[in-house]
């Protein structure tokens, strides 16, 4: 199935949205989030979770070849009560140290969803926010209580979003991580790590 299922509820309590989570632990084919009683349910499709899964390899190829210090934590639930906000991004990261929320989220957007997915993130405190869509990153950086677009990732400074696009975009996975790993391999860049 090549498209995607988006179901959405309002007036859900933060109770009811807790007891849907149990009730789909097993089954992790759907993401889920929650903010301000609005509950949004996706059905990836095939196409999405290659895309999420390739962006995920190399940029575990990019924190290896530059000693980044990192830890993946996929597509677990983020959540936090008192902010009445919860979600399950499609790749996440802590930069530097574990943390109880990651640094970096990013986001596989196929289809146009209504919930304010940079609203859900700012309440869990995630540093930075990649969105992929129509072949390319926005990149949003979290600065006080609002974020901001910005160009280049400040959590990887050193990494060519330009090139990590190409690669993404590159049809045969095999040859996309080895080429990225040639480009990347042989410069004296080095990410700093937070």
């Amino acid at each position: 199935m090549e498209t995607e299922e988006r179901f959405i509820a309002n007036e859900v309590s933060w109770e009811q949205y807790e007891a849907l989570l149990v009730k789909l632990s097993d089954n992790s084919s759907y993401r889920v989030t929650y903010l301000d009683g609005v509950l949004e349910i996706l059905s990836p499709s095939p196409r999405r979770e290659g895309i999420k899964k390739r962006i995920g390899t190399l940029l575990e190829v990019y924190f290896e070849e530059t000693d980044t210090q990192y830890f993946p934590l996929g597509s677990t639930t983020f959540r936090r009560q008192e902010q009445r906000g919860g979600t399950e991004p499609d790749e996440s990261y802590c930069i530097g140290s574990k943390k109880d929320f990651p640094d970096l989220a990013v986001e596989v957007v196929l289809t146009s969803g209504e919930t304010d997915k940079l609203a859900v993130y700012k309440r869990l405190g995630v540093t930075e926010v990649w969105f992929w869509e129509k072949s390319q990153f926005s990149v949003y950086r979290l600065r006080g209580d609002k974020y901001e677009r910005i160009q280049a990732s400040e959590l990887l400074p050193n990494l060519d979003l330009a090139l990590l696009t190409e690669y993404v975009q590159q049809p045969n996975p095999v040859l996309a991580v080895k080429e990225f790993r040639k480009q990347i391999g042989g410069s004296d860049t080095q990410s700093t790590s937070s």
